[in-house]
């Protein structure tokens, strides 16, 4: 199992990337995100090791977010990432504080515990779509994504820490508004 810390978007809003979802599973193998049955979301950490247990994730988040109220995210554009299935995902407009969380956990847990594309300066915020592309599909989901046109606000307004798979909540606190 592996743990990860999360902001998650439980707000009304998060339809609108549920809906994004429902448009990019017909590009998958499977619907992705939806069989994960958890809601959009940030990931700042996944840890596979036992260096970072429950309790030291946790309180590195709980450190991360003090003082941080919900984000209220935009989306413009739709990207991906390259690889055998190719994923697509929901790029955040500029916005800080999901750096500054990310920034304050690394602080506090070693990143080499991390796995890797989620350590400082390999990190990139995305809100994943699917995760499952057919090879087959590639280059429609592509256009998908280049085609996108829209502008989408999200607030995200949980944060938590969970284990998967599959996706167990085992702390949460809702963020003031």
């Amino acid at each position: 199992m592996a743990l990860a810390i999360n902001i998650r978007a439980d707000d009304d809003s998060a339809g609108e990337i549920e809906r994004l979802w429902d448009q990019v599973a017909v590009f998958e193998i499977g619907p992705s995100m939806r069989a994960l049955g958890y809601r959009p979301h940030f990931t700042f950490a996944i840890y596979d090791s036992p260096a970072a247990d429950e309790k030291a994730a946790w309180d590195a988040m709980l450190a991360a977010i003090a003082g941080e109220t919900q984000l209220r995210i935009e989306f413009k554009r739709i990207r991906w990432f390259e690889g055998s299935p190719l994923v697509l995902w929901a790029e955040p407009e500029g916005h800080e504080a999901l750096a500054r969380i990310h920034g304050a956990i690394s602080a506090v847990i070693d990143p080499t515990h991390c796995r890797p594309h989620y350590r400082p300066g390999a990190w990139t915020p995305h809100c994943t779509l699917g995760t499952a592309i057919a090879d087959e599909r590639r280059d429609d989901a592509i256009a998908f994504a280049k085609a996108f046109d829209r502008r989408i606000e999200v607030l995200f307004d949980v944060a938590d820490c969970v284990v998967f798979p599959p996706v167990r909540i085992i702390a949460e606190r809702k963020l003031p508004s």
